[in-house]
């Protein structure tokens, strides 16, 4: 399931596109929720009467409800992006941090693709935008270096980058605690004792935002090859922005309009989704899958490149925010994503948040546990 949040009304409505057949429904039969809002960021919607099981994508739009300046904070953080990437190799190479597993500060070509061959398509830019210091107790550094690590900023060589990073990613965090309010609901409908998504996201410190540069595409690169290939998030509920794409230092329009994200719904069905610049998407991860004991399914998705002549030296870039549980929340009923990471499940069935997350990164990256 995906959600895509419109930060633009007082109103909400909930649209779900589809049926279990995973044929598009007619107009009369598509379900629309008009749902009231008290003002920004606080709302009485509900997600009860909107059957998850049988969506392929459900939006939830806000027409005109002003989230506050997050065009100019999208802007101003995806240009960033591309000055980033533009450091010299040796500025780069000061805001890595290997003991995090490249988890904080700069990261290329240290994730693995499909094929076992280093990802040199895009680098990118990890930091918790909601605390810089999770932690002093350094057991937990040492066992959660993905998360209990210091944030690492570009403070001389891109000092801008800091603040930009974290206004987008805390009003990101805010609008998608709304969503978890009411996936939280609709869990409790289907009388499932589970804890409040809200909650464990309200609670945690482990919140990581990922500023992605897709680097620029040339004649001799191998186009059939995706700029990110298909996976699931290990979190609960992942924020994106729409992508940046840009040519030399001009913004452009994407060349390619079969480029850009993919998802699989649950019949397996490959939808692109489409969502515009002043727009929030929103995609449920692994974790909310596990504590949901499958009512809610982790959003299988890729980004396929652009392709043709036009392509040709056109970058993309982009924001993600993975809003996840805490290091030590328990994370039960792992076997409903055995289908996943079947050789990752323990006989008991359970374990933290931390301990799961810190295998699947070695397993990413080709690494050992610390």
């Amino acid at each position: 399931m995906a959600a895509v949040v419109v930060p633009s009304s007082m109103q909400i409505s909930i649209t779900v596109v589809g049926n279990k057949n995973g044929k598009r429904m007619s107009s009369h039969n598509r379900q629309i929720l008009k749902l009231k809002s008290r003002k920004t960021f606080k709302t009485r919607a509900s997600f009860e009467d909107v059957n998850f099981s049988t969506a392929k994508v459900v939006t939830i739009r806000y027409s005109d409800l002003a989230v506050p300046n997050y065009p100019k904070l999208r802007k101003n953080l995806l240009q960033l992006s591309h000055r980033l990437a533009a450091l010299p190799d040796d500025a780069k190479k000061n805001l890595e941090d290997p003991d995090s597993r490249y988890s904080f500060g700069w990261s290329h070509g240290k994730e693995k693709l499909e094929s076992g061959q280093p990802d040199k398509f895009k680098g990118s830019f990890y930091a918790n935008p909601i605390v810089d210091v999770p932690t002093n107790v350094e057991d937990l550094i040492q066992r959660y270096p993905s998360y209990c690590r210091e944030n690492v900023w570009p403070k001389s060589t891109l000092p801008e980058l800091e603040l930009a990073f974290k206004d987008l990613g805390k009003l990101i965090f805010n609008v998608g605690s709304l969503l978890a309010a009411h996936c939280d609901k609709y869990v409790a409908k289907q009388n499932w004792d589970a804890p409040s998504l809200k909650d464990i996201l309200g609670r945690s410190l482990c919140h990581k935002g990922r500023l992605l540069h897709y680097f620029p595409i040339v004649q001799s690169d191998n186009n059939s090859t995706p700029w990110c290939g298909w996976h699931t998030d290990h979190g609960s509920l992942t924020g994106l922005t729409s992508a940046m794409y840009m040519k030399g230092d001009s913004e452009v329009n994407c060349p390619d309009n079969t480029a850009g994200l993919y998802i699989k719904t649950r019949t397996n069905a490959v939808v692109k989704v489409s969502y515009g610049e002043n727009n929030i998407a929103y995609q449920v991860g692994e974790a909310t899958e596990i504590l949901s004991n499958g009512l809610f399914h982790a959003t299988p998705h890729c980004v396929k490149t652009a392709k043709g002549e036009k392509a040709s030296g056109i970058e993309r870039n982009t924001f993600a925010l993975f809003m996840q549980p805490n290091w030590d929340e328990p994370m039960y009923n792992l076997v409903s994503v055995a289908y996943l990471h079947k050789e990752l499940m323990k006989s008991n069935g359970s374990m933290p948040f931390g301990d799961y997350s810190e295998q699947l990164l070695n397993k990413y990256y080709g690494l050992h546990s610390p």
